[in-house]
């Protein structure tokens, strides 16, 4: 069956300049809200129309240049060489944007084909002059258009110019979506296009962070902002720290103090642009500061719902790192503030992290304070275990970042040679400790030759050269360290750049080596990563869920090595277990939440629920 995907219009702001035959700004419109879709007439002839409160207007697509380079910030530019026109797209979703840009190149392309229709034939024409939209992509249009591209190369096509939305012979036009999401991400998906409070939740390596992306994406950025508990999970998702963008602070001033904070310029006009909040992270958010930021909202919008009206996204899982604090009710869902957003609840299931069965039903267990005698021989087992290879060492998981910080310094102390010492380029440069707590790399990087690191972005997921993967340096070429992977590459590594965004919607940015030196990695920085060559000790374990975070980095239990196991280094949060049964429980029989990933799309859901209804409430420590 071809698959059929409609992806001709779009909602975004538009600029239009009308220019000289100098280049010289004659005429601008500007529209807040606008609709732009790709529409043919009688005799085929493409044409973009763009319908506004402002203006409605249409404009042949013959000739136009496309420019796409800041498409992920949903953005892009239609240029008009013979209508003398600049058509300025802003304010898309950028998962939508990408996929209307594409689908106009497809259209485009096929249009070449179509038969030439003379002037006298179109001015003798009976029928009455109108558009009519364009049928719906399919994945026979984009095989039609690869196949005219490699026919013909690089003639024929659209005109192209850097950054433009362009295929030549060597590439293909792909027509499927930016991710492909799984059945029970679809579900969650589908919730927040429908406008509903969502809350999702589940282990580690089951897709959290990577459905909350796609979901960023999906979203008008102007009234979109992406928060998260810390600044490392902010600037995997592009955003800004909850702190930052709340502007209260640290929340322990009075409630009048608080709205009085974020009656400041910046921090109200955050508040009131506002429709969608995401919080990653929100298990690390206290209960007294998210009662507070419900407050603030619903104060600083003169709206009385909770929120405000803002409609909540959050994501994160209570089983892991819990907030810091002193609190008998410490976690964000005992408070009357998330009651009364009555989120709609998802449990993701499918782990994507582990393939292993036996290790996956072993972390479940762990994460659920719940082990098995079983499984404790196994995790005691891997103290014996051999997992050094190609020169590369076991990355000690430790409790504490100081701890892993001496570790490392001390060995990079022993290596013989010649050091390197590589200093970030930051953007603003008065930013420069904003940017340590945001990002994963440090402002000064020292290495030497024989220095076990860690890639920390994805550069070459094919090869296997992923945030998380370990390497030692080989050598040093042109300056440049060269690194031996554990999974067989040998990579030059070159500068990359990390993005955050400030409170009032500005950028900062770090360019840097994507290394950390890895004989040690704390537990809390590791979050997030996947590990493949991980040796951790639990005995200083502090907190409910951290040994469960260290020992999910693992790829499996032959890619790890637990030294001196003990049960009762693992434990869960009984208030946490007990919130957990009565969601599972109530998701499973409310039909308004319908959360098949939960439900219905899993056939060992009950088994799921069964688990949580037998754990004691009393915790192992």
């Amino acid at each position: 069956m071809t698959s059929v995907q409609d992806y001709s219009s779009i909602s975004c702001c538009c600029n239009l300049e009308w220019l000289s035959s100098t280049g010289v700004v004659k005429r601008t419109v500007r529209t807040k809200t606008g609709q732009l879709s790709v529409v043919r007439n009688e005799f085929r002839d493409l044409f973009i129309a763009l319908a506004s409160r402002e203006t409605n207007q249409k404009f042949s697509l013959k000739g136009v240049v496309i420019h796409k380079k800041f498409a992920n910030e949903g953005k892009a530019t239609l240029k008009f060489p013979d209508l003398l026109l600049n058509l300025f797209i802003s304010n898309a979703a950028p998962a939508q944007l990408i996929m209307f840009l594409k689908a106009l190149f497809v259209k485009m392309t096929s249009s070449k084909a179509s038969p030439k229709v003379s002037t006298r034939d179109k001015l003798l024409s009976v029928k009455q002059q109108g558009v009519q939209e364009i049928s719906p992509l399919s994945s026979k249009d984009a095989q039609r258009v690869n196949a005219m591209l490699k026919s013909e190369g690089s003639k024929k096509r659209p005109r192209e110019e850097e950054n433009t939305v362009s295929s030549g012979p060597e590439k293909k036009v792909c027509l499927k979506s930016l991710a492909n999401l799984t059945e029970e991400q679809k579900e969650v998906l589908d919730a927040v296009k429908n406008g509903a409070n969502v809350f999702f939740t589940g282990s580690a390596g089951t897709g959290k962070s990577f459905l909350l992306q796609h979901l960023i994406n999906c979203l008008r950025p102007d009234v979109t902002c992406a928060t998260a508990s810390t600044g490392s999970a902010a600037c995997l998702i592009g955003g800004t720290t909850l702190h930052s963008f709340a502007g209260i602070g640290d929340g322990e001033g009075t409630i009048e103090r608080c709205i009085q904070l974020a009656r400041r310029p910046v921090c109200i006009q955050n508040w009131r642009r506002c429709k969608h909040l995401i919080i990653d992270e929100i298990s690390m958010v206290e209960s007294s500061y998210f009662q507070k930021l419900e407050r603030v909202a619903r104060e600083l919008r003169s709206f009385d719902k909770p929120f405000g009206g803002i409609q909540l996204i959050v994501c994160g899982d209570f089983l892991q790192l819990p907030p810091v604090s002193k609190s008998k009710d410490k976690f964000c869902f005992m408070s009357d503030a998330w009651q009364s957003c009555r989120f709609r609840t998802y449990y993701l299931q499918q782990v994507h992290r582990q393939n292993d069965p036996t290790f996956i039903s072993i972390l479940n267990s762990v994460r659920l304070g719940n082990l098995k005698e079983d499984m404790v021989e196994a995790l005691k087992n891997t103290e014996t275990q051999i997992i050094e290879k190609k020169g590369v060492l076991a990355t000690r998981l430790c409790c504490h970042t100081k701890e892993a910080k001496m570790i490392n310094d001390s060995n990079l102390e022993k290596l013989t040679g010649e050091s390197k010492t590589y200093s970030a380029v930051d953007e603003p440069p008065n930013a420069s400790k904003t940017l340590d707590d945001c990002t994963p790399v440090e402002s000064s990087l020292t290495l030497k030759i024989g220095a076990q690191v860690m890639l920390l972005k994805n550069v070459s997921v094919s090869q296997g050269l992923v945030n998380g993967a370990r390497g030692v340096i080989a050598k040093f070429e042109k300056g440049a360290p060269v690194v031996e992977f554990l999974c067989g590459a040998t990579y030059t590594v070159k500068w990359e750049k990390w993005t955050t965004r400030t409170a009032n919607g500005g950028m900062m940015h770090r360019k840097q080596l994507p290394l950390r030196l890895a004989w040690a990695f704390s537990i809390h920085k590791s979050q997030g990563l996947t590990l493949d060559c991980v040796e951790m000790a639990l005995e200083k374990t502090f907190e409910a869920g951290q040994a469960y975070v260290a020992l999910s980095r693992a790829k499996s239990l032959e890619t790890m090595r637990v030294i001196g196991f003990n049960a009762k280094q693992v434990w869960a949060d009984p208030d946490v277990i007990q919130f957990y049964r009565g969601i599972l429980s109530e998701v499973s029989m409310n039909d308004h939440m319908k959360p098949r990933a939960v439900t219905k799309s899993k056939p060992g859901a009950k088994k799921l629920v069964n688990k949580f209804k037998h754990i004691p409430l009393v915790s192992i420590s």
